[in-house]
């Protein structure tokens, strides 16, 4: 019989150390691996809520961080909530006809060589295509960028963010055109390229008897300010006015006027549109 020495049994103690550390490796990184792709929607959908202030709520999220789905709601914020002794809940809140989907995967950005994250979202109410939403990392900083793309929002749907929507209960839909538009924040400073279109589309109010009260078109040119400008398509009230962007804030001078066989039937939201001037309202923001 073949006997241990010394030197043998110190040499398989070393070989089941080390094949249990790699076996515990092997587990440990497992774990990691399953938390990381199967990390739970809500902790998205938390994060979300919380970088928004609550205006963005995405509740009765289902699926991973990765491909999931919630229901868009929009919310006047933190401060719009009913308390009750043992919760508090946003006191009035729109959510989209259906739910919102996602899916993020991570890509290297070889034009920029570094790695970023892209986004896949749709809504079947409202995105004939998908709108891929690509986020990449820079100095101090962040580049978010948005594919071009068209979709269609109801107007009844910004209801949620509080006043004024609240008061003025819009109805229509809000059709959205981007072309290479992108935001960025470096070093505390934002800037915003490219352009959008945003078109109201046989817009009403519970203000006026009126309905519609016409189709309008705002448009948003990136640069350093930021333009507006404001038109209408078509309708009984007629809408014109420009502005910028700037730090945040808008600064915006325009005027509401209604055709010459409205005037009656606008008088009075004229009136609350703006300041008066005969028989046009002028509009002004900042």
């Amino acid at each position: 019989m073949q006997r241990l020495t010394p030197h043998s049994t110190r040499s398989a103690n070393t070989r089941w150390a080390w094949a249990w550390a790699w076996a515990w490796t092997g587990v440990g990184l497992g774990l990691v691996l399953a938390l990381v792709t199967q990390a739970p929607a809500h902790w998205l959908t938390h994060a979300i809520e919380q970088a928004s202030g609550e205006r963005v709520l995405l509740q009765d999220p289902q699926g991973t961080v990765w491909n999931g789905s919630a229901q868009w709601v929009l919310n006047e914020g933190p401060l719009n909530v009913a308390a009750t002794p043992n919760t508090a809940r946003p006191a009035n809140t729109t959510a989209l006809p259906t739910p919102l989907t996602w899916q993020l995967a991570p890509r290297f950005d070889w034009t920029h060589t570094r790695l970023a994250l892209s986004a896949t979202v749709a809504s079947a109410c409202c995105t004939p295509q998908p709108v891929r939403v690509d986020v990449s990392p820079l100095w101090r900083g962040v580049r978010v960028l948005i594919s071009d793309h068209t979709s269609t929002w109801p107007a009844s749907w910004l209801v949620g963010l509080g006043a004024p929507w609240n008061t003025v209960q819009p109805e229509g839909q809000l059709q959205l055109q981007t072309h290479s538009l992108q935001w960025t924040q470096q070093a505390g400073v934002a800037q915003l390229q490219g352009d959008a279109e945003l078109q109201l589309q046989q817009l009403a109010t519970r203000l006026s008897t009126l309905r519609p009260l016409g189709s309008y078109r705002v448009r948003v040119q990136g640069g350093d300010p930021i333009a507006l400008t404001l038109d209408t398509r078509e309708g009984s009230l007629q809408l014109t006015g420009s502005g910028q962007l700037v730090n945040g804030r808008v600064h915006f001078n325009g005027e509401a006027s209604a055709a010459p066989d409205a005037e009656a039937a606008l008088s009075n939201l004229l009136n609350i549109l703006g300041q008066r001037q005969g028989n046009k309202s002028i509009l002004k923001m900042g």
